[in-house]
């Protein structure tokens, strides 16, 4: 049970060092609390610092460098763009396409609304 003790002294230790910094002295005990208690009665203890030299220190290990992949031909690099390339395009006729074909679509439903000569729907106030 030394934890105990030391835990004690610490307290003790802080509680002058904010007396000390305060400058007044706090009745640490609650009102009411006999002095017998364990919170009445705090005994100072002597905490040895131990340094332990461990030796000298080791750098950290350096990372290992990264392998990169092997150069390629130009043949090979200029293909492969041409590919991607090609790929995007594919990406945007489609979206643009598509977005013809919904501005159509809506279009044709608004005309359709139009010529019907739907009642516009009553305006709420």
């Amino acid at each position: 049970m030394k934890w105990i003790r030391e835990r004690d002294a610490l307290i003790a230790q802080t509680l002058a060092f904010v007396q000390s910094v305060t400058g007044r002295k706090d009745d640490v005990l609650e009102p009411g609390a006999p002095s017998d208690s364990p919170a009445a009665t705090v005994e100072i203890v002597a905490i040895e610092t131990v340094t332990v030299e461990v030796g000298s220190p080791q750098p950290p290990p350096r990372p290992q460098p990264v392998q990169l992949a092997p150069a390629r031909a130009g043949s090979d690099f200029r293909s492969e763009m041409q590919a991607r390339i090609a790929n995007f395009r594919k990406h945007q006729e489609r979206f643009e396409r598509e977005r013809e074909e919904y501005c159509a679509a809506t279009l044709t439903k608004l005309r359709a609304a139009i010529r019907d000569g739907s009642p516009r729907p009553p305006a709420e106030n």
